[in-house]
């Protein structure tokens, strides 16, 4: 590769700021993207593909059910619970163009956590799974939902295939439990009453501040919290990771195809990283996201992908291993594959060599957070990805690193990264407080919880992490949460959860336990945890001591069981 490829800064073609004038609002996003690619593929899911245009209309007419059809109005919270099928794009862009704020929801929630996240952002409709609605009626009373509306797993499909994967599921009973429902509309009549009804009214939010989206997350530390993301947040981190993948090789040609190309979206849309990635930047250069519903079955997950010559693959780490690991991946045609994302947790290097080693194409790594909408950070591509670092500052953003008094370190010096850009959140959802605590004192710098190096050519280098959040498979786990749940537990007496290395996953969940019973299993209490969290935050390793240790005051020192595991794995 030619020494002019790269300057030391910038890669080729990647500009140092965006232009936020080109759009005030995600739907000028969406109905632009609609206008300029009509008949361009948007999105395929089992085998089955939309067009741009019938995203459009499919959207609109789902926009003109929830007005015309529902008693909500503009700003109203709609959930949408759903895995990556046709129908979340649909919902999605409806939802906004109607005027209401989408709050997304993970389809593995407990019913614990889903009552949560209803009742604290007030959602008052959503769209779910036939899968999940059980669950829904065992807690609807308990919540402020006023409008259901349900979808079975192949209802965008044509028939007969709509139908036929339809009553297999339903045929197979563990795959859709029967519920009760009786004021739920099914996904299909909403669409059918949506296009029958007058046209929908655009109510958007227009203002660039404007909150259109509650992402949950529990920021550093504590329970969940819906991150308030604005028009402008999402608008400018689409431009940035546009201006990222406008990156140039030595011949002064695209590496990444303006528009058009294919991009595998294995990791769940309702996450803010395929979020943004797929329904805002993919979407506004045209592109077509290959929709993956169960990326867990290695085995389907490459039947859906062997059609396709695919451009681009976003993922991370333990997608990554599973996909290697299974001989046939290697069988995929990656002729055309020019980019490949990973995020959401850290990416081993032996990974990434042997990915680059079967596709050609080596893995550029990122770095983000919800609250950052979420790109902070990204790897260039082309052979300009430097291993063991999560890449520059996304254009227009800044990062400085602080120390414990809140000064900034020198080059090459760890500390807590801040970041400061359009991308950052408005605040937290209805909590000021915690808002106030997630930034410097002087409100400009969001701080990450995050050690990090920034070298002199603005590599970044995640090193540690200041507070006890766990990350899994690139999922915030809480130590908080779990031990509460626990601790609800009659024969536990005590108990600590941290985050342990894990070739997989990245991090697993520990979970340090204080018993009054002798017999209490470590089996007994996954089982306690499975009712009550989602799957990967139950602890994968449970330990039995006698006791825990503390400050004089009761507070258990987390830290302390860390530096333990951090031993145990050295001289292992």
């Amino acid at each position: 590769m030619e020494a002019s490829f790269w300057d030391g800064k910038r890669a080729p073609g990647v500009s140092d700021t965006i232009d936020l004038s080109q759009y005030n609002a995600v739907v000028e996003v969406i109905e632009s993207a609609f206008q300029r690619y009509a008949d361009r593929a948007a999105f395929t899911s089992i085998n089955f593909t939309l067009t741009y245009r019938q995203i459009d209309e499919y959207s609109a007419a789902f926009a003109a059910y929830l007005q015309n059809h529902t008693s909500l109005q503009p700003g109203d919270r709609i959930a949408i619970q759903m895995p990556n099928i046709l129908q979340f794009p649909i919902a999605m862009y409806g939802a906004l163009r109607a005027g209401f704020v989408v709050v997304n929801t993970n389809p593995l929630y407990t019913e614990r956590e889903m009552l949560h996240q209803f009742n604290d952002s007030g959602a008052k409709a959503l769209v779910c799974m036939d899968v999940f609605a059980r669950s829904v009626q065992n807690i609807k009373d308990q919540t402020g939902l006023k409008h259901i509306i349900v979808t079975s797993l192949a209802d965008m499909l044509p028939f007969p295939k709509r139908n036929i994967i339809n009553a297999v599921a339903k045929h197979v009973k563990k795959m859709v439990p029967a519920y009760h429902l009786p004021e739920a509309i099914p996904f299909r009549q909403a669409l059918a009453q949506g296009s029958k009804a007058k046209p929908f009214t655009p109510n958007y939010a227009r203002d660039p501040n404007d909150t259109i989206i509650l992402q949950y997350t529990g920021g550093t530390t504590g329970v969940a919290k819906g991150a308030e993301l604005t028009n402008r947040n999402l608008v400018a981190n689409m431009m940035q990771a546009r201006a990222m993948l406008s990156q140039v090789d030595s011949n002064g040609q695209r590496i990444k195809p303006d528009t058009g190309v294919k991009v595998v979206a294995p990791l769940p849309l309702y996450h803010i990283y395929s979020f943004t990635v797929h329904l805002m930047a993919l979407f506004e250069l045209g592109d077509h996201s290959i929709l993956i519903a169960n990326p867990r079955d290695t085995s389907m997950f490459i039947r859906m992908i062997k059609p396709h010559q695919l451009t681009g693959f976003i993922g991370l780490n333990t997608l990554f291993v599973s996909l290697l690991n299974d001989p046939e991946f290697a069988k995929c045609d990656f002729s055309q594959l020019k980019l490949t994302l990973s995020g959401g947790t850290a990416l081993v290097e032996n990974t990434a060599k042997r990915w680059e080693a079967l596709t050609g194409c080596g893995v550029s790594e990122a770095y983000g957070l919800t609250e950052c909408s979420p790109a902070v950070c990204m790897n260039p591509t082309g052979g300009l990805e430097r291993m063991g670092t999560v890449g520059q500052a996304v254009p227009g953003t800044a990062l400085k690193c602080i120390d414990d008094q809140g000064n900034e370190v020198a080059v090459g010096e760890r500390g807590e990264l801040c970041v400061k850009g359009p991308q950052v959140m408005k605040g937290y959802w209805n909590r000021p407080e915690a808002t106030t605590d997630s930034f410097t004192a002087d409100g400009e710098w969001l701080r990450t919880g995050d050690v990090a190096v920034i070298d002199e050519d603005g590599f970044v280098k995640i090193v540690d992490r200041i507070k006890d959040m766990i990350l899994v498979s690139g999922f915030n786990v809480y130590p908080n949460e779990i031990e509460d749940v626990v601790a609800g537990h009659p024969a536990v007496e005590n108990c600590a959860a941290i985050g342990v290395p894990d070739e997989k996953t990245g991090e697993a969940v520990k979970l340090f336990v204080v018993s009054t019973d002798p017999n209490l299993s470590k089996d007994d209490i996954r089982a306690y945890c499975r009712d009550k969290m989602t799957g990967y935050k139950i602890p994968r390793h449970v330990e039995f001591r006698s006791e825990l240790p503390m400050t004089p005051v009761g507070k258990i020192l987390r830290r302390e069981l860390k530096d333990e595991e951090a031993k145990k794995q050295a001289s292992s």
